[in-house]
């Protein structure tokens, strides 16, 4: 009866879901993550067993909890103490439900916190089923232990998500102790997929109103250079504004191409072009007129929405004019077609009840249109759809900790996934403040900014972090908790002056435009150098194995951020599924990887990036360390050209006119590496080539390495 009176009266002031069903099991053990304290009255009012209840010590120590305990059964834990681990045993053998929150306590981050050894080890000794149950809402309840400006709500909406069962089998390991810890991985994988899989479905714009209903709409959440914060009134406002205009010039699922640079306009613009149901294709105006011309070409772009001031002020005014086809219309211009009835429109309808403005957009549809680098052919179209890109919002915030306390320093363009989807679209429905900068290359003035503004969380390539480190101070980065590194390997020797000089630890990811990007990531919690972390919550994968390599194989993915597809040169607008040899769906990375039992992935290289010599496959990343180890003040890139002796031969381009074979041969036996993988031949030149996102432009790379080596043999 008690339980059916907190069930309705919860249902009347927070309004709760639940969503799945219990399974019976003779041996049940039921997790939940730790929101608040209304948690346990929640998991009692709303779960269909009588369980008996493990209360951590600081809990059961409280008196008005000591009171209610009283007729409950529960039995009061120290999470680290085993002996109490034994009674739980006792409880799970006689056929009684347990309900458990692993992380002992309530958190302080808004995410999950430390996952104990012992609840995971009771499953695994036991053969339990273990039901995780996530619980979301809550902690923005009073009743949650968040502080600061994290956002308090009286009677917040919440959901309970009961997930199926899973097992955790008995690790092997020599101690106890390890087997305990890698029980507790276990159960820390489950309990992140639990939280990725409780994700709501929604569209961006939605997502978008979401958080503003969420953290307030006077909230400040995005700057750039003008440094004059702008709350989500001000974002909702410029998106009804700008979604008028290019609704104006474009029909509903057009893909429409933008070319702007990292400032608040441009976000605004974004999310104006979701909610009408606009396809926006993100250019990638380092790519110069010739890729930019590709792009509009592959996508079928017709109407391009551009700044004026920015084309400008990048020298672009040229090639902007040279693109065949496509109409483009400048923002500064559209001012004056914003007639008073459109005033009128936004004012007193657009910006009250945005909800029933948006057009009906499923979360499957295409949201985005961005391309593939170039850095080893001709860019592709990848297109993500709504769904894809917050699935990968989802999955980055179960594994990593970050809430509306944080503030995001975005320098990389937009038209890269990283930009977009973890500097922007992650922290703006997070409640977290963005600072947005229009290059990334201004390696004196980040460094100063991330300072400047507090920052506390950042995204970079390796390329760029090794500059931004070499200019900042030792205390600018003094704030910053996540320095997250991808699309490119993390070097020894810039992660080594991340910690010595910065004192911060950078932690490396992998990821690819196809997958919205992220694939895997590293984090405090579950971090291994020279991997590029576990793979997401959610991702399956396969291995397809390659002649010549002993460990590992293509990586093969499949999941909820995995793109729509590509447009492609043969079938220009046209979306191709992705598919590989594992059917439908499925994405080949291309990328040759190996994972260990801890599920650590480690990038061996790309497959294009390996080279046949004498039957044995040699990778051209290790090459690349090598060079590295043996001159780290410089950058190295390596290729493979033919020959007609032993197949192909490596070739590396550097810098360093005074590098040597025998450094190399030196700097190979160092790492362990086969003398297969010292270059045959050095190149010296002034500067590599790069691309504009900061990766090496391989294809520029072959060629120059194809035409200077020709040169040498007709000199010779």
């Amino acid at each position: 009866m008690v339980a059916l009176i907190v069930r309705i009266l919860f249902r009347m002031l927070f309004r709760v879901t639940v969503r799945g069903e219990l399974q019976k099991h003779d041996k049940l053990l039921i997790v939940a993550n730790h929101t608040s304290f209304l948690d346990g009255i929640l998991l009692g009012a709303f779960l269909p067993v009588q369980p008996t209840w493990l209360v951590h010590t600081t809990i059961a120590k409280i008196w008005y909890f000591k009171l209610g305990l009283q007729f409950l059964p529960h039995l009061v834990v120290d999470s680290a103490s085993p002996f109490v681990m034994k009674a739980v045993i006792g409880l799970l053998e006689a056929g009684k439900p347990v309900v458990i929150f692993p992380e002992g306590r309530i958190t302080v981050t808004g995410t999950m916190m430390k996952i104990y050894d012992g609840p995971a080890f009771v499953a695994a000794k036991t053969g339990a089923a273990v039901v995780p149950v996530h619980i979301e809402g809550a902690v923005y309840s009073y009743a949650s232990r968040m502080s600061g400006d994290f956002p308090k709500h009286l009677f917040p909406r919440i959901s309970l998500t009961i997930h199926p069962p899973a097992s955790i089998p008995m690790p092997e390991a020599k101690t106890a102790k390890l087997r305990r810890r890698l029980a507790s991985e276990q159960l820390r994988k489950i309990m992140q997929r639990a939280a990725f899989e409780s994700r709501k479905q929604s569209n961006l714009f939605e997502a978008f109103l979401d958080a503003m209903a969420l953290f307030g709409k006077k909230r400040q959440v995005l700057e750039d250079i003008r440094q004059t914060p702008d709350s989500y009134a001000t974002v909702l406002k410029g998106a009804m504004a700008l979604g008028r205009i290019v609704s104006k010039h474009t029909a509903e699922s057009e893909i429409t191409g933008v070319l702007m640079p990292n400032v608040g306009t441009t976000v605004s613009l974004l999310f104006g072009m979701f909610a009408m149901r606009r396809i926006p294709a993100m250019l990638n105006f380092s790519a110069g007129q010739e890729g930019m011309q590709s792009a509009c070409d592959v996508a079928k772009i017709k109407t391009m929405f551009a700044s004026r001031a920015f084309v400008e002020k990048a020298r672009l005014t040229n090639a902007v004019a040279g693109l065949r086809g496509v109409k483009v219309l400048y923002l500064e211009d559209q001012r004056a077609g914003f007639t008073l009835s459109d005033k009128l429109w936004l004012m007193l309808w657009a910006v009250r009840f945005p909800r029933s403005v948006m057009k009906d957009v499923d979360p499957n549809d295409p949201a985005v249109v961005l391309f593939t680098s170039g850095s080893e052919g001709k860019p592709k179209g990848v297109v993500l759809s709504h769904a894809s890109i917050l699935a990968n919002v989802a999955q980055a915030a179960a594994m990593i900790e970050f809430s509306s306390k944080d503030k995001f320093m975005t320098a990389l363009p937009l038209f890269h996934s990283f930009g977009l989807t973890a500097g922007v679209v992650l922290p703006l429905i997070h409640g977290c403040r963005v600072f947005l900068y229009p290059s990334p290359l201004h390696y004196r003035m980040i460094p100063e900014l991330i300072y400047d503004r507090d920052c506390t969380v950042m995204f970079a390539t390796n390329t760029f972090l090794a500059n931004y480190v070499k200019h900042a101070h030792p205390y600018d980065f003094y704030r910053l908790k996540h320095l997250v590194v991808g699309a490119e390997k993390l070097t020894e020797e810039v992660r080594r002056l991340c910690v010595d000089k910065l004192g911060v630890r950078p932690i490396e990811g992998y990821g690819a435009t196809e997958c919205s990007p992220v694939i895997s990531l590293n984090t405090p919690m579950a971090n291994k150098n020279g991997s590029v972390g576990q793979l997401m919550p959610g991702i399956e994968h396969k291995l397809e194995p390659v002649d010549g390599v002993e460990t590992g194989g293509t990586l093969h993915v499949k999941g909820a951020n995995v793109m729509l597809g590509y447009l492609k040169v043969d079938q220009p607008g046209v979306i191709q599924p992705p598919s590989s040899i594992y059917g439908a769906g499925w994405y080949n990375t291309g990328d040759i990887v190996s994972i260990d039992e801890a599920g650590y992935v480690t990038i061996q290289g790309r497959m294009r990036r390996f080279a046949k010599i004498a039957g044995e496959m040699v990778s051209l990343e290790v090459v690349e360390r090598i060079a590295a180890l043996a001159q780290p003040k410089f950058e190295h890139a390596s290729t493979a050209l033919k020959d007609s002796q032993r197949g192909e031969m490596i070739v590396l381009l550097t810098p360093d006119r005074d590098l040597r074979r025998e450094q190399l041969q030196a700097a190979a036996r160092e790492l362990g590496a086969p003398e297969l993988a010292v270059p045959r031949r050095i190149l010296y030149i002034d500067k590599l080539p790069m691309l504009g996102n900061g990766k090496k432009d391989y294809v520029t790379i072959g060629k120059l390495a194809e035409q200077m080596t020709q040169t040498t043999v007709e000199k010779s």
